[in-house]
């Protein structure tokens, strides 16, 4: 999650410059988040906007609530 916050991740987070963390969902298992994040690649930019905007409609920062 740092890389991807101070741009060091290759790919589209870096390329676009995507820093904000607007949405979060917890898995028991890596393989489980991993087939989620598959999946909402996948999925219509339209789609994603409706996802984060059930939950986080401002589209606040999220980072701090994994860092308490």
């Amino acid at each position: 999650m740092m890389e991807h916050r101070e741009g060091k991740a290759d790919g589209f987070t870096a390329k676009h410059g995507v820093r904000r963390l607007v949405h979060i969902k917890t898995y028991d298992t890596i393989a489980e988040a991993i087939a989620r994040e598959k999946r909402l690649k996948r999925w219509r930019r339209a789609w994603k906007i409706a996802l984060i905007e059930a939950d986080n409609p401002d589209w606040h920062e999220l980072f701090r609530r994994l860092n308490g």
